[in-house]
């Protein structure tokens, strides 16, 4: 009998956390569907946008290289782990940025400021917009994609979203960071976001 209650309550916090997620997923899928279209800001909207996005939401997954995940996990996971305390999320969150960059050719570095700037790798923040998740996609793109609004919160989707919208716009801008990222903010003509992304990238996100 007591070992009974020992197992019952060492499982105790693995079933809270399952839990809070399962109830935070409802939450997030509840506040999207109530969001007015008329209410979103106009980043993310180019129409070359959705074929983009609708293909990469169907690739496969990336090769990996174990020698280069362990010298990424080396250097960014020290640096994560103060942010996000789930060993977990840390890891989803690192392998997919190291997988989208590849396939993408993009800085992995300039994504994990990207994140950092957007939703402190919180893949739960939603914007007073509708952005929602890690790299802030906008919520429109789960009814022009026949996706589920909490597949907006999922690490894998997000930041393959995210990225692609990303390349997107540098490629737009021949490469230019400073206005790639006004255009990804949705603030065109200011450089308020891109110097902030910028900044943090310098200073916490350098890689090699």
């Amino acid at each position: 009998m007591i070992g009974s209650r020992r197992s019952s309550l060492q499982l105790l916090p693995r079933m809270i956390a399952r839990y809070r997620q399962a109830v935070r997923t409802l939450l997030c899928a509840a506040l999207l569907a109530f969001i007015p279209t008329l209410a979103l800001a106009d980043r993310q909207q180019d129409p070359e946008l959705g074929p983009l996005l609708a293909r990469a939401l169907k690739e496969g997954e990336c090769f990996e290289d174990r020698f280069e995940r362990e010298v990424w996990f080396a250097a960014m996971e020290p640096r994560l782990r103060p942010i996000l305390s789930d060993a977990a999320e840390r890891s989803a969150i690192l392998e997919q940025v190291q997988c989208e960059s590849k396939r993408l050719h993009l800085p992995p570095s300039l994504v994990m400021a990207v994140i950092d700037v957007e939703s402190r790798f919180d893949r739960w923040a939603v914007s007073s917009a509708g952005a929602v998740g890690l790299m802030q996609v906008m919520p429109f793109w789960p009814r022009q994609l026949g996706m589920t609004n909490d597949q907006l919160v999922r690490i894998p989707q997000n930041i393959r979203m995210g990225c692609t919208i990303l390349k997107f716009y540098l490629d737009r801008e021949n490469g230019d960071y400073t206005r790639a990222l006004a255009r990804y903010n949705g603030s065109t003509g200011r450089r308020n976001y891109s110097d902030l992304v910028l900044g943090r990238l310098s200073s916490r996100w350098q890689y090699r």
